[in-house]
């Protein structure tokens, strides 16, 4: 749900179609949020107390199950969509700090996470390098980047991708496991794995892990 911010407000067609669907969001893509969130969580080596940042937060799925999990830990979630986030905070404690704004231009400092998570994202993003190098510079050194999104590599993404491309102004590009590795290394990161997995019979995803150099 995060996109490139340069666009005049109520223009934005990501914060256009989420508006629209924020309100049945949770329902209607239930078996989808819960493996990814699934899946995502399994790949997160949290520690209890980690500071945790999760950009796209959306209704706070991913967040939920986190403060669930990991109460100690310092959650802090950012979202481009206002309906979205007023669903997050109604679901979340006020313990976990939610803002509104893009990927491309983190409101936070250098080095203030151990660990920034993404789900289902990334595929919004107009200049992922951009996007990239901003997580990077939020990631504390030594910090982990985990990426959660559809891939390309799987017939049924690549239609996917094809269709909304032509019909979906909100939808940008969705990458596969070589592109993914190419940008995250491109992006200074260290340590890049990217694997790829079905959801369903028909559904792939695809979860990247890196890391921020040790100086």
């Amino acid at each position: 749900m995060i996109t490139p911010d340069t666009k005049p407000p109520g223009k934005n067609p990501v914060i256009d179609e989420y508006t629209r669907i924020a309100p049945d969001y949770d329902k209607k893509w239930s078996f989808y949020i819960d493996a990814t969130t699934r899946e995502t969580v399994a790949r997160l080596n949290l520690r209890p107390t980690d500071r945790v940042l999760d950009v796209g937060c959306g209704t706070g799925s991913l967040l939920y199950y986190l403060v669930s999990s990991y109460p100690k830990a310092q959650l802090s979630g950012i979202d481009l969509v206002p309906e979205m986030l007023a669903i997050a905070r109604r679901r979340l404690p006020p313990s976990i700090e939610l803002r509104e704004g893009s990927v491309e231009h983190l409101p936070f400092e250098d080095e203030q996470f151990d660990i920034v998570v993404s789900c289902s994202m990334f595929h919004y993003i107009h200049n992922p390098i951009t996007a990239l190098r901003q997580i990077h510079r939020v990631l504390r050194s030594g910090g982990q980047l985990v990426i959660t999104d559809w891939c390309d590599d799987y017939i049924a993404c690549r239609i996917c991708d094809l269709y909304l491309r032509l019909f979906n102004r909100a939808h940008f590009k969705t990458y596969g496991k070589k592109e993914c590795l190419r940008l995250l290394e491109e992006a200074d990161y260290t340590e890049v794995k990217v694997e790829s997995f079905k959801i369903n019979w028909l559904w792939g995803l695809m979860i990247a892990r890196a890391k921020k150099y040790v100086a």
